[in-house]
């Protein structure tokens, strides 16, 4: 492939030119921010130029959401016991101790994490994270059960919950896939909380934007909803 860049605006994009038998000029942008172009030897390279020129606006728009979604580094951890994790707007304090059969627990405060080494930093890591994903996953499709017949009546299909860590949101809403997508860090916070961002994405499957018909549905159908974002972005987002 060879590398090629045009100038939209104020903005250089760059792209990637595959030489192949295709019928059409095809553009694709990958979620790691690549974008690719095929086009056929007879295609000449002005032409190409100008049609990525011609699709400028969508692939910068493309692009700003694939950097919202982008995973982002988490502040070191050692994994050592004192160390303070959050699980659904609690403090936990952890206590490592070890032993054959690995996993993770909590109770009365503290969130125990069984290892069989306790200086195997890489396996206290997946243990924990696994242990978060988890509850994550089940604690989202409990909350969405919860939410969506607040929406049903307004002819919203039930979603499917999907979750990664993104550094710029707390939720998405896929309308073609019919799919949520949620921030997995949301399990740190209050369910009230999480609540509020599944009900947030699910009036985007009747409104696509948020204009006065988004808010006055969102206002309708949770009228506090205000105070519970303002404890995610004041508060947990201290946390991550």
């Amino acid at each position: 492939m060879e590398m090629h860049q045009v100038q939209f605006g104020s903005k250089r994009i760059e792209f990637e030119l595959e030489r192949k038998n295709v019928k059409n000029v095809n553009l694709n942008i990958k979620p790691d921010m690549t974008i690719t172009v095929s086009a056929n030897d007879a295609v000449p390279l002005p032409f190409i130029y100008d049609f990525v020129k011609g699709k400028g606006a969508w692939i910068t728009k493309q692009v700003k959401q694939f950097e919202e979604v982008q995973p982002y580094k988490q502040s070191e951890r050692e994994y050592v016991s004192g160390e303070s994790f959050k699980y659904l707007g609690k403090q936990y304090r952890l206590k490592v101790q070890e032993t054959e059969e690995e996993g993770v627990k909590y109770f009365r405060g503290f969130i125990y994490l069984f290892v069989k080494d306790r200086h195997n930093f890489s396996r206290k890591a997946k243990l924990m994270d696994e242990w978060y994903r988890e509850k994550a996953h089940r604690t989202f499709q409990q909350l969405l059960d919860k939410v969506y017949p607040l929406v049903q009546k307004y002819g919203v299909e039930k979603p499917i919950v999907d979750m990664r860590v993104m550094k710029a949101r707390w939720g998405s809403a896929l309308v073609e896939s019919n799919t949520i997508l949620l921030n997995s860090e949301l399990i740190k916070a209050p369910k009230y909380c999480i609540e509020y961002v599944i009900l947030h994405e699910m009036i985007h499957f009747k409104y696509n934007d948020h204009s006065d018909d988004f808010y006055n549905l969102l206002y309708a159908l949770m009228p506090d909803w205000e105070k519970r974002k303002a404890i995610l972005d004041e508060e947990i987002v201290k946390e991550l």
